[in-house]
């Protein structure tokens, strides 16, 4: 059971803007991000809760890019399951999953998982220069360890999200049952 062309089609479009999306989504994040600071910097009001206003600004760009980078990765693992399945048709995402391994040290951070990371400490200086309260200071170093570690894992499941995935589409095809990530 193949796709149409049509379908292909739309699939392959859905790709593309998403994948726009997030290159414009992050420079959109890190304006809006240093929009806040400089506004808490400029007022006097960075203190540690009011930090946490500019770091949900990087948490929100951050999971708006890693569901973009899921639907994609996903709609690229259908697409190669349910539509390249014969030599005449395209083989786009197979010959992209193929070569991507192959890539040593040149491999792409689709979450700009370094930048965001990079970003969350950063969030801090300016509270850390201002000698706060001990227990205001540990409380929002946690929130921010928090977003650290989901960095971290989104990361982590990111790079093990192909595979997984093509080998779920192709249980469902075969009609066993999807493994288990």
């Amino acid at each position: 059971m193949g796709l149409t062309e049509s379908e292909f089609t739309v699939l392959r479009r859905t790709i593309s803007t998403r994948g726009t999306a997030r290159i414009i989504l992050l420079p959109a994040t890190f304006f809006a991000w240093g929009a806040v600071i400089s506004v808490l910097l400029d007022s006097g009001q960075l203190t540690p809760t009011n930090s946490l206003f500019s770091l949900a600004v990087l948490v929100a760009g951050f999971e708006a890019i890693h569901a973009l980078h899921v639907g994609v990765e996903r709609i690229g693992r259908f697409i190669q399951v349910y539509y390249e399945t014969g030599i005449d048709g395209p083989q786009w995402e197979t010959t992209c999953m193929s070569v991507g391994p192959a890539l040593p040290g040149g491999g792409v951070d689709p979450l700009f998982s370094i930048l965001f990371a990079s970003a969350a400490v950063a969030n801090l200086i300016p509270v850390l220069l201002s000698a706060p309260p001990r227990t205001a200071l540990v409380a929002t170093g946690v929130v921010h360890s928090i977003f650290l570690v989901r960095v971290g894992r989104a990361r982590w499941a990111a790079a093990r999200q192909r595979a997984v995935e093509l080998e779920s589409y192709r249980a469902i095809r075969s009609g066993s049952s999807a493994p288990r990530a």
